[in-house]
């Protein structure tokens, strides 16, 4: 197969768990023999592109191919990322890369508020639509959209196949597109092993991409409740200026590096903390603090719950119901935040710290909870998916389909039905 990939968000680094669990699904079908591509939009400044680059130390796996005005080419395990500085070209160069790449399906990543790549690929790649949806707020469709869009709707609709990547999304978008979407856990986590990090005398009380919507204001207020408690903020890509300096006026929170190694960060963390306020899809963090043994004390927004695996620590909240007509600098809507009890928090917070049965319990749960969850995670489920498709009604027929075995796609069948009863376990 031919697949392409389609953002408006940076790859290069990738930012946020959609484009973490979307290089996931590419790098495994890569693996697997297919042809892969990724357009998608740069970091505002291409220089910011590399030196986060060269900070991560991740420069020796990306490897430079190809270069021309305001569009760099560069791959990384099988998957060549074409990214365009000027937002403005992205639905250009996707219309050419569609037109010179001839892909089989392509992948439209709901990062993609204005619904421009939706648009184009189902002008240039009719039929052969299969829609990522990963953030709520940037679907066209549902109570948590911020740009509702009853055409974009249809598309989605329309698209030959729709994925999310927890339960609770899928109810979503059944509910609010009326769609049925397959459930595929991305092979973010690896393998394994995975080290038990939890440590109960020492290590940061941490949060991940810590923003308003994501709940800075209850992190902020944990760390002024326990002054004497060490906190830690990993700056992600809604965090702001303004963030960092409320972070760094605070003398026990600290701005921590962005770490090559996800243990770097656990290693630091004593609990980790997913206050959201707006509406998750999922929460991979929460379920990667777990595999290494992290509590973790997060609210009950959306996919959270689930996200939670029945083993953490989950606070109620009320959450983000309306927006400002203002942008912050990083183009996101400012929120209106709604007042939460600290209380219930801090509560939990100081069982964590004081209790070390409580805490070593807790965080038995929780790895226990994530193995098990992770050891029923096929990577070759995305694979399995769209070799199954068949172009939407009124599309052609994807370029390089007839050529597949027919035993191969009948064996790839069977397994999906054998596995169809099972589907909630992945």
């Amino acid at each position: 197969m031919r697949v392409l990939l389609t953002a408006n968000a940076s790859y290069l680094p990738p930012r946020g768990g959609a484009t973490r669990s979307n290089l996931a699904w590419l790098e495994h079908l890569a693996a697997a023999g297919h042809a892969c591509q990724v357009v998608c939009a740069a970091l505002a400044a291409r220089d910011e592109v590399h030196q986060q680059v060269r900070d991560e130390e991740v420069d020796h796996l990306w490897q430079r191919v190809a270069a021309a005005p305001g569009i760099q080419v560069f791959e990384r395990g099988g998957v060549s990322v074409h990214s365009v500085t000027e937002r403005a070209r992205l639905v250009s160069l996707l219309r050419d890369q569609i037109r010179d790449f001839q892909p089989d399906w392509v992948l439209v990543s709901s990062e993609d508020l204005g619904h421009v790549l939706l648009r184009e690929a189902a002008r240039s790649a009719p039929g052969r639509i299969v829609y990522l949806a990963h953030t709520p707020q940037f679907f066209p469709f549902g109570p948590a959209s911020w740009n509702p869009d009853a055409e974009a709707t249809d598309l989605v609709r329309q698209a030959a196949g729709v994925v999310t990547i927890g339960y609770h999304t899928g109810g979503y978008v059944a509910e609010h597109a009326g769609a049925a979407p397959e459930v595929i856990h991305p092979p973010i986590h690896g393998s394994g092993p995975f080290p038990n990090l939890a440590n109960f005398h020492r290590g940061r009380v941490t949060m991940i991409n810590p923003c308003a919507v994501k709940g800075s204001s209850i992190f902020l207020a944990l760390a002024d409740r326990f002054r004497d408690v060490p906190f830690g903020a990993l700056p992600g890509w809604g965090t702001t200026s303004s963030d960092r300096r409320e972070f760094e006026r605070r003398p026990n929170v600290v701005l921590l590096p962005n770490y090559r190694d996800i243990d770097g960060f656990f290693r630091q963390t004593r609990v980790l903390l997913m206050p959201s306020l707006w509406y998750e899809g999922f929460g991979l963090s929460v379920l990667e603090a777990k595999l290494r043994g992290i509590p973790t004390i997060s609210s009950d927004s959306g996919g959270l719950v689930e996200a939670n695996l029945g083993a953490g620590c989950t606070v109620g909240v009320r959450g983000i119901e309306r927006f400002e007509a203002a942008f912050d600098e990083r183009g996101m809507p400012k929120p209106v935040l709604p007042e939460n009890d600290i209380g219930p928090w801090a509560a939990m917070l100081d069982r964590l710290l004081a209790d070390r049965g409580f805490y070593e319990g807790t965080s038995g749960l929780s790895r226990s909870a994530a193995l098990a969850f992770v050891a029923r995670i096929r990577p070759g489920r995305m694979e399995e998916y769209l070799l199954s498709l068949r172009p939407a009604e009124g599309g052609p027929e994807p370029p390089g389909t007839e050529a597949l075995p027919a035993e191969k796609r009948e064996l790839l069948l069977r397994r999906l039905r054998q596995n169809a009863a099972r589907r909630n376990l992945a």
